[in-house]
């Protein structure tokens, strides 16, 4: 459906070289997007490049830490550099620190609400201008499950998803009247390098499959079709919303 046709269109997907990233990657991909990779390492960018390719995606990537404002720059100028323009921003990237609340170090609080929400917050702006000159834009933004249910083990993870769910309606609300519009992904429990070791965690994993009404774990390619619906004109409409994708998991 051309409604859905990203034809021309140019995307920057942070921590797009594997998981979620490379999964809605591939959707924008399939649509017809040009696309800049972003991700600290860079043989696993090379990869995903490779992948992306072979499917006829003009693509290409460069090493960023999203902590580094400099490194945002970079790969800001390196699309305008290559595709002229910036249509869509994809904010994926996002690490998880673990342990008891009383245990917590202000560092790792520190790195983990840095990368997953601070990051969020100085992309969205390095992009914002050129969106906005362009006559509108596509912001999506990667939260989680962790956002809405909380987490007793990854404190500093959940606080930095229930703040990217905030941050994604402010920037809606502030930044409609150029035509940005800025929503949220809500991936439930999906199968990444991430979340491996949880499928080893008993009787952890067989409480969240029973909760999970399509009883499994998703594939990081079923969070394409929201990816593609909200980098394309189908969601022009919709602005501030957090879209689950999570088989369920956020019913109960």
């Amino acid at each position: 459906m051309k409604i859905f046709d990203l034809t021309g269109k140019t995307a920057i997907i942070t921590g797009g070289n594997g998981g979620i990233g490379l999964g809605i990657a591939r959707g924008l991909a399939e649509a017809g997007a040009n696309l800049i990779i972003s991700g600290r390492k860079k043989d696993k960018n090379e990869r995903a490049v490779d992948e992306l390719r072979s499917m006829g995606c003009h693509c290409v990537a460069t090493v960023c830490d999203v902590v580094d404002q400099s490194q945002i720059d970079a790969c800001v100028e390196l699309a305008l550099n290559e595709f002229g323009q910036i249509d869509i921003l994809v904010n994926n990237a996002g690490i998880a620190i673990g342990g008891p609340p009383e245990e917590l170090s202000e560092e790792a609080w520190d790195e983990v609400v840095d990368t997953n929400l601070k990051s969020v917050l100085r992309f969205s702006q390095a992009v914002h201008p050129h969106m906005k000159s362009a006559g509108g834009g596509k912001i999506i933004n990667l939260g989680s499950m962790y956002a809405l249910f909380g987490s007793p083990g990854s404190i500093a993870y959940a606080a930095s998803k229930g703040g990217v769910i905030q941050l994604t309606k402010s920037l809606a609300i502030s930044w409609a009247r150029h035509k940005i519009q800025v929503n949220a992904i809500l991936p439930g429990w999906i199968s990444t390098d991430m979340t491996a070791p949880v499928m080893d965690m008993e009787p952890f994993y067989d409480l969240i499959i029973a909760r999970t009404p399509e009883g499994r774990f998703g594939e990081p390619d079923e969070l394409a079709g929201a990816g593609v619906f909200l980098a394309s004109a189908a969601s022009n409409f919709v602005t501030g919303i957090s879209l689950p994708v999570d088989g369920g998991y956020s019913i109960g």
